[in-house]
């Protein structure tokens, strides 16, 4: 039996058929080295742990009886992985041929690196942008909300999002999105991984920022390829993941940045973002109501 030097694992919340899709994915453009892959799922209705079953018997599967978020539920399937690697992967994703090799390959000749992040493709093809910086108040009012929408092609939605390069060279960046993060399991260990406070959303940014503190770089690596449908399960709960990404924010800011922060100014920040986040209920509220009238 080989040495296993790469474990994928995948958090799973009712994206049964997503999840199908990934893991036939990872079986048809397998790594050449020893892997192994680890589902976590918590607490799905959807059938997810039967097909699981049913259908991939090769797959490591722990069956969680509530859901424990994406730290904690990646923590725990981090505990119980073998790999020099891991890759945390989204159920939403499909991994393109060789992308596996190139990023085990790509860490063993870069021990400097603690995280990768591979090029991440819209199921369209297009680019999905998934490195970024670290984010500042300023962007927050323009990314996503009406401001953003008068002013498009705003400077600060643009470094927030590094839209002005083309995304297809190897580059040092702030962070990468955890939908597909490769990062050494001695430095995950090293920073306790996730941290859980992130039920979901940040905690991969929290966790590029600890890695930079620590001394270890996040690179970008485009060669590798990875599709991803984002929220194929999220949209299922829209306006609790709207709850959920604000109040990671919020945890993201108080950690790492409020001792930044004007004493006197402290306090518009959580201000800040529960309007923000008002605003994108009240469209959902909005768009809701809309489709019932048209019915």
């Amino acid at each position: 039996m080989p040495e296993i030097l790469l474990s994928i694992q995948i958090v799973n919340w009712n994206a049964r058929e997503p999840l199908r899709v990934a893991l036939r994915s990872i079986l048809a453009y397998p790594p050449s080295c020893g892997y192994e892959i680890i589902v976590l799922d918590n607490a799905s209705s959807d059938g997810s742990v039967q097909m699981l079953e049913k259908e991939f018997p090769q797959v490591r599967l722990i069956v969680s009886e509530e859901n424990l978020g994406f730290s904690k539920g990646h923590n725990l399937a981090a505990r119980a992985a073998r790999g020099k690697y891991l890759f945390i992967l989204n159920p939403d994703t499909e991994v393109l041929p060789n992308a596996l090799d190139l990023l085990v390959a790509f860490a063993e000749q870069h021990p400097e690196v603690g995280i990768i992040g591979p090029k991440i493709l819209n199921p369209d093809g297009s680019l999905q942008y998934s490195c970024r910086r670290f984010p500042n108040p300023v962007a927050a009012l323009f990314r996503n909300t009406p401001l953003g929408r008068l002013f498009p092609n705003n400077r600060y939605t643009r470094e927030y999002l590094m839209t002005d390069w083309d995304h297809n060279s190897v580059r040092e960046v702030d962070w990468v999105s955890g939908a597909a993060l490769f990062v050494r399991r001695a430095v995950f260990e090293q920073l306790g991984g996730f941290d859980e406070q992130f039920f979901m959303y940040c905690e991969d940014m929290d966790l590029c920022y600890r890695a930079w503190q620590a001394g270890y770089k996040v690179v970008y690596y485009p060669e590798p390829k990875i599709i991803h449908a984002i929220g194929r399960s999220t949209d299922l709960v829209a306006n609790k993941m709207i709850i959920a990404f604000h109040k990671s924010m919020y945890l993201f800011y108080k950690k790492h940045y409020v001792k930044r922060v004007f004493p006197l100014l402290r306090p518009f920040v959580p201000l800040g973002l529960a309007l923000r986040a008002s605003i994108f209920l009240l469209r959902n509220y909005r768009d809701a109501l809309v489709r019932r009238l048209r019915r």
